[in-house]
C-alpha cells in the first residue's frame, strides 16, 4: 500500500536547518556538510553522502580543499562540486576583504588565516606574496608561482616587479608545505634572507614569511628571524 506521508529526509532537513539557525557551532562537521548538500542535491537523504565525503577526504577541511574533479571522482555531482568550490572562494574573498586596508601588525592572525585558506590545502607547494603600503596596510595579494609536492621555484625579480607595480613598501611572504609540517627548511631561511636583502635595496621591507599547513602556520617574525 502506497503512503502519502512525505519522505523522512524532508523533516530531517527542516530540523537540521532549525538547529543550524539556533546553534550552528553545535553541529558536527558531517552535519554542516549535510546541510550544505541539501542545497545541491534534492529528493535524497544526503547524510550518507556527507559522511562518505568526510571519510574520503579526512575531514571537512579536506572536502573544502578538494578540487571539483576530486569531488566528482568521490561521487559528488557537478552541482555539489561547484557549491563546495564556491564556499571556498567566498571564504577566501571574505578573509582578504577583512585584512585589506588594516595594519598587518594589528591583524597578523587574520593574514595567516587568509594565507592558509588560499594555499594550505593545495597538493603542491605554492608561493604567495601579500603586498603592504607604507602604513603596513594590505594592498593586494598574488600567488607568484606553483610547484611540485616538495618545492616551488621563487624568482626575487618577479616578486619585486610585482611589488613595484603596486607601489608596495612591505611584503609578507607565504608558502605552504603540503605535508602539513610547517617547520621551515634551511632553504626556506636562505631564500627569505635573499629576498630580504634584495628588497631592502629597493627600500621595500620583508615583514614576515609564513609557512602554512593544514594544522597551522609558522611565522619567521615570531621566531625572531626577521
Amino acid at each position: 500500500m502506497l503512503s502519502d506521508a512525505p519522505p523522512h529526509y524532508l523533516g530531517h532537513r527542516a530540523r537540521l536547518r532549525e538547529r543550524f539557525l539556533d546553534a550552528p557551532a553545535a553541529l558536527r562537521d558531517y552535519e554542516l556538510l549535510e546541510l550544505l548538500l541539501t542545497f545541491s542535491i534534492g529528493r535524497r537523504d544526503v547524510k550518507p553522502i556527507a559522511k562518505r565525503l568526510i571519510d574520503r577526504f579526512g575531514g571537512l577541511r579536506g572536502v573544502v580543499d578538494a578540487s571539483p574533479a576530486e569531488l566528482r571522482a568521490a561521487g559528488a555531482g557537478p552541482a555539489t562540486a561547484v557549491l563546495v568550490r564556491l564556499i571556498k572562494e567566498m571564504s577566501a574573498a571574505y578573509l582578504e576583504e577583512k585584512i585589506r586596508k588594516k595594519p598587518f601588525l594589528s591583524s597578523p592572525r587574520a593574514v595567516a588565516d587568509f594565507a592558509r585558506m588560499r594555499i594550505a590545502g593545495l597538493p603542491h607547494e605554492a608561493f604567495m606574496v601579500i603586498f603592504l603600503n607604507v602604513q603596513n596596510e594590505v594592498l593586494d595579494s598574488e600567488i607568484i608561482n606553483e610547484g611540485t609536492v616538495d618545492q616551488v621555484a621563487v624568482y626575487p625579480r618577479r616578486i619585486l616587479e610585482s611589488a613595484l607595480a603596486r607601489h608596495a613598501a612591505g611584503l609578507v611572504l607565504a608558502h605552504n608545505h603540503p605535508s602539513g609540517y610547517t617547520e621551515p627548511s634551511e632553504e626556506d631561511r636562505r631564500l627569505t634572507e635573499t629576498l630580504r636583502q634584495t628588497a631592502r635595496a629597493l627600500d621595500i621591507r620583508v615583514i614576515d614569511h609564513l609557512v602554512v599547513g593544514q594544522g597551522g602556520h609558522c611565522s619567521f617574525a615570531e621566531r625572531g628571524w626577521l
